[in-house]
């Protein structure tokens, strides 16, 4: 089994308040998690106003899939976010 975990963290403009930065986090991982069939969740800074990083998972046993369907995910997220990414990191475990 072969897990692949993609970091993917935006930095914030004009957010002044933890409900708005919520609207934004909840409408981005609704609309990645109905495209692709990922595991995903707001890791780090979550009370933070000027950053917002996800954790994006998937398994597979084969790590050409988990390969693809990772940089899928991060096109999308880079040609449909309006928001600043400034940091992408991806990291794979095999057991």
């Amino acid at each position: 089994m072969l897990i692949g975990v993609l970091k993917i963290k935006f930095k914030l403009h004009a957010v002044f308040s933890l409900k708005e930065k919520r609207k934004i986090a909840q409408s981005l991982k609704q609309k990645i998690k109905n495209k692709y069939n990922i595991a995903i969740a707001e890791v780090n800074h979550q009370d933070s106003l000027d950053f917002l990083e996800f954790g994006i998972v998937t398994i597979s046993n084969k790590m050409n899939q988990i390969e693809s369907i990772l940089k899928k995910v991060q096109n999308y997220i880079e040609s449909m976010s309006s928001e600043e990414i400034i940091e992408i990191h991806t990291d794979f475990f095999g057991y």
